[in-house]
């Protein structure tokens, strides 16, 4: 299973933590990649390389301007994340079906278009919600919840789980 997201219409100066935390459910949640296009902000590729780098993982972000040439590009299946799709529910069966995905996130307005080449639209709720919830939660259903216990290679830093208070050890 590969999964790699496309984060549409980066603004820097007012998407930097939209597009950070994207990257970084993403990572945690079994994707291998994020491509992100609008302009582009080496601060959030510096910064999305470093958790990788003391976290672990094969995980790579990348840029590219042309979004179009990404999803028509994309040579297995492509998922749009949208409020105006089909329930996740009714397609995720479909959809598992399919081990190399594109999974489409929305930016400040989404051009038509996508909605047309993409080969899934799909509602993770049909009110109103953020992006980077539905990528977790989509992400979430696809994987079963495997996805919680993914192991990160390489990781520099590890999380040691406790009732309170925060912990971490250097691997």
């Amino acid at each position: 299973m590969t999964i790699t997201v496309l984060r549409l219409g980066h603004r820097p100066g007012r998407d930097v933590r939209m597009t950070t935390h994207c990257a970084l459910v993403s990572r945690a949640l079994g994707a291998k990649e994020i491509i992100y296009s609008g302009e582009r902000d080496s601060g959030i590729e510096e910064s999305v390389s470093k958790v990788v780098k003391n976290w672990g993982g094969k995980f790579k972000i990348s840029y590219e301007k042309n979004f179009r040439r990404v999803i028509t590009d994309w040579k297995s299946t492509s998922v749009h994340l949208t409020i105006y799709g089909l329930p996740i529910q009714k397609q995720m069966s479909k959809i598992r079906k399919h081990k190399n995905l594109l999974v489409v996130v929305g930016g400040e307005k989404v051009p038509g278009e996508v909605y047309q080449v993409a080969d899934y639209n799909i509602a993770v709720s049909s009110q109103p919600h953020s992006e980077i919830g539905a990528l977790a939660v989509f992400l979430h259903e696809y994987s079963k919840g495997k996805e919680l216990y993914k192991n990160f290679p390489g990781a520099k830093l590890k999380v040691i789980p406790q009732e309170r208070g925060k912990k971490t050890v250097k691997k």
